[in-house]
């Protein structure tokens, strides 16, 4: 792209002074921005261009991954990376009496995501990009994103997320390829040439415009492609509706990610997006493969769709209708090319997110979809009762269609080759427990791919001191390779090279101090533990344990003046949806007890409680590399994988953690003895939901300390609080303790402990800490991809 930094400064001062239409000395970083970006996207087309002429002239299978969310942070100094001239532009940069840190801080995250889900979808482009394959993305360009959280007096508030205040620099409208995505209406059916033909009329239709963003790969020339569609009004508005409520309807598809469905307006919202998403990805797709192919009969040879989570399972009886109504095949035969090419990976276990809808709310949104649907599990039923005659136990349980509902994980298996979870623990709970059945019927469909993320994001970029000590003792194959990691187990006792990882650390945690410093006028001390919960707010991931146990410490300070723990800096980020109230009540929490904790003179120079508000990528990639210890505490059985724990472990923190997830493997390849892992087992939480014996009075009555913190929740304890808190008591004693807090709160206590003994002996920590970094090239998501591409899509890189 640029050859020296005398080239890149002369460019870029030309082009600031173009796209900005000001002087360099007027510019602002916003400015700088936009001009350094565009100069990156503009060199990338070209490269682009030649990537899509090359696998059309080739005819190789193409990948294309559909997914609600895109978590993507920030793309200016990943593309920079990936195009090897990140050293270059930030030498020029610098001499023109700017660095690339604060350009960096001029980009927004872009409001495509939320959590795990959305940033492992990132992670697979960038990997899909990395390894030559020909792999695109799909998803949906949320104007306000998720949300904006503020916090106010210790309460959530949620603000439309502005991340396109300034456009985007990255994207490329292509209004000449909008599809056309009707909704509601009516089917007739009619026989044309001895068929029947179905015809959707009276349908409310909107326009799906794409925006198109290059996938940069690292250290190679191919460009893939991320799709995001708008919603915008069709040129022919329903003429029976207010045309400026049409308008407003139609641009709430793409307004928000994941609206609150808590009414039946929002439950249609969120039906709307997921078919907006897959009617225009796939009529987008069909028209790219039929500009180089006759026919469509091969489909499935040329072309993998993969659907991330059951939100776009509708791309199944979509897929269908397009063969059917519109190719004009026949049943069997557009059936079989179907379930070809379709795969889908299952990211959940717990019923809540197992997706359902109402055949109530389906039916006259979907009219031909849900014929579709319909048939599909008519069939499917007949050939269970093949498999199973007269057991309608089983049959009932293992439809599509039940008691009134779409069950949407149902379809996304019977339509699919291949079902994936996303763990070992979380795949074996999926065969023989969750999709117990279905695991039966379709044995050869089910395998595991353990989860990964790309460790250029989340080493490079986010940690290049790391980067640096690591390529100075073992070379730099390893960024190409990352489990060549591994050769850094021969250094785990090398004094001098502890000493480097050491003070890298210190210096990253000097960073966030200060971060946290400028942004809340909060000291910590950063020689302190520093302890970090960063992930979505759910019940299950049990943010609440972290905190009873903080209040449990101040407890002890306040009663017992000789014990003083090891200074400890609990860091917390989290967002909580909109209608979910116990995780809002969990935020309030956490604020309430560090106005406690982090002002009592007692406790103040001890403990320090941090809630960093706005969790997002571009903050993460500041906490990760600080942290000491990485708390994955959520109960067994439940978290399907985590990719947060593969993260810190990749920048030398040690996880805290349950025996769930991803966290298993983390600990098979690190070793006992280099992971802190406490509580119930994933059989044990099983056999308590399947047969009872758990009762939380039982340990609230016998164990002090825990019927100390949760009377705290209702007390007065935290006068700002009174009434707030008993929604989280009720969950714990009321509700029996559904997540099995109480049950793993001394584990995880002594846990606690055992982690601040490990940290005082600092060989030992720092042993521990080049152990994980060592086994964590396993977790690259280049590694999962390579298992994706060989064993489920049949893709090889292009040549």
């Amino acid at each position: 792209m640029f050859q020296s930094k005398d080239e890149f400064k002369a460019s870029f001062s030309q082009r600031l002074e173009q796209t900005a239409g000001v002087s360099f000395a007027n510019s602002t970083k916003q400015h700088q921005y936009q001009a350094l970006g565009m100069m990156v996207r503009e060199f990338v087309s070209t490269n682009w261009i030649v990537s899509n002429e090359d696998i059309r002239k080739s005819g190789q299978k193409e990948v294309y991954y559909l997914s609600i969310e895109f978590l993507l942070g920030r793309l200016l100094v990943s593309s920079l990376i990936n195009l090897g001239v990140k050293d270059i532009v930030e030498k020029g940069l610098r001499e023109l009496g700017i660095e690339l840190s604060e350009l960096e801080e001029a980009e927004a995250d872009a409001g495509l995501g939320n959590g795990g889900l959305g940033r492992l979808a990132a992670c697979f482009l960038d990997s899909m990009a990395s390894l030559k394959l020909s792999g695109h993305g799909h998803g949906i360009r949320y104007k306000h994103g998720l949300f904006e959280q503020k916090i106010i007096d210790g309460y959530q508030v949620e603000l439309p997320e502005q991340w396109l205040r300034n456009g985007n620099v990255w994207e490329v409208r292509k209004p000449d390829l909008a599809i056309e995505v009707p909704f509601w209406g009516d089917v007739q059916w009619i026989e044309k040439d001895g068929k029947l033909v179905f015809v959707h009329e009276h349908a409310e239709t909107v326009l799906a415009v794409p925006f198109d963003m290059p996938v940069l790969g690292y250290d190679t020339t191919r460009v893939n492609t991320l799709r995001l569609w708008g919603a915008e009004p069709a040129k022919h508005y329903p003429p029976h509706k207010d045309f400026m409520q049409y308008k407003r309807d139609t641009e709430q598809i793409s307004e928000f990610l994941y609206p609150n469905d808590m009414s039946n307006d929002g439950k249609i919202l969120r039906l709307k997006q997921q078919y907006f998403l897959v009617r225009s990805s796939l009529k987008s797709i069909i028209n790219d493969y039929k500009e180089n192919h006759s026919d469509l009969f091969d489909f499935h040879e040329h072309v993998a769709i993969h659907i991330n989570d059951t939100h776009p399972a509708l791309a199944i009886p979509e897929l269908m209708r397009i063969f059917i109504d519109e190719e004009g095949m026949k049943w069997d035969q557009a059936w079989t090319i179907v379930t070809n090419t379709i795969s889908y990976t299952n990211h959940t276990i717990l019923s809540e997110a197992m997706e359902k809808w109402t055949i109530e709310l389906f039916k006259p949104l979907f009219p031909r979809i849900y014929m579709i649907v319909e048939e599909i599990n008519e069939r499917f039923c007949k050939e269970l009762w093949r498999e199973y005659p007269g057991d309608w136990d089983r049959i009932e349980e293992m439809a599509i269609i039940a008691h009134g509902f779409v069950k949407m994980a149902h379809l996304s298996i019977v339509g699919s080759h291949s079902i994936n979870g996303v763990a070992k623990l979380h795949t074996e709970i999926l065969k023989k427990r969750e999709m117990k059945n279905f695991h039966e019927f379709y044995p050869d469909r089910f395998s595991n791919k353990t989860n990964g993320i790309t460790h250029r994001r989340w080493l490079l970029q986010a940690n290049p001191e790391l980067t640096s000590s690591i390529s100075k003792v073992i070379g730099t194959k390893w960024i190409s390779e990352p489990q060549r990691l591994a050769e850094l187990e021969k250094f785990a006792d090398d004094s001098s090279f502890q000493l480097e990882i050491d003070e890298m650390k210190q210096k990253k945690k000097r960073e966030l101090a200060k971060l946290i410093f400028d942004k809340d006028l909060l000291p910590v001390d950063e020689h302190s533990i520093f302890d970090v919960q960063i992930k979505r707010l759910h019940a299950y991931k049990r943010q609440l344990l972290n905190v009873l146990h903080i209040m449990h410490l101040y407890n002890r300070m306040k009663e017992d003046s000789s014990f003083r723990p090891h200074p400890r800096t609990f860091i917390f980020g989290a967002k909580a949806a909109p209608g979910y109230d116990y995780a809002k009540k969990v935020i309030k929490l956490i604020h309430s007890v560090a106005n406690i904790v982090n002002y009592d003179p007692v406790s103040k120079d001890t403990l320090r409680v941090v809630f960093l508000d706005n969790y997002r990528v571009s903050l993460a990639e500041k906490i990760i590399p600080a942290t000491n210890v990485s708390e994955q505490i959520s109960t067994a059985s439940k978290e399907a994988s985590g990719t947060g724990n593969m993260k810190f472990m990749m920048n030398g923190a040690v996880t805290l953690g349950t025996l769930d997830g991803a966290n298993v493997e983390i600990g098979e390849l690190t070793g006992p003895e280099n992971i802190f892992i406490f509580g119930l087992k994933a059989e044990e939480i099983m056999h308590f939901e399947k047969y009872g014996g758990y009762h939380s009075h039982d340990y609230y009555h016998n164990d002090r300390r825990i019927k100390q913190v949760v009377d705290q929740l209702t007390s007065g304890f935290f006068r700002d609080s009174y009434y707030d808190f008993e929604t989280l008591s009720d969950s714990l004693l009321m509700e029996n303790d559904q997540y099995f807090l109480l049950k793993d709160f001394s584990a995880y206590a002594d846990a606690q402990d055992q982690v601040a003994a490990a940290y005082t002996d600092r060989k030992r920590w720092l042993n521990m800490s080049i152990h994980n970094i060592a086994q964590s090239g396993f977790f690259s998501s280049d590694r999962t991809v390579s298992e994706y591409a060989k064993e489920i899509w049949n893709v090889q890189p292009l040549s």
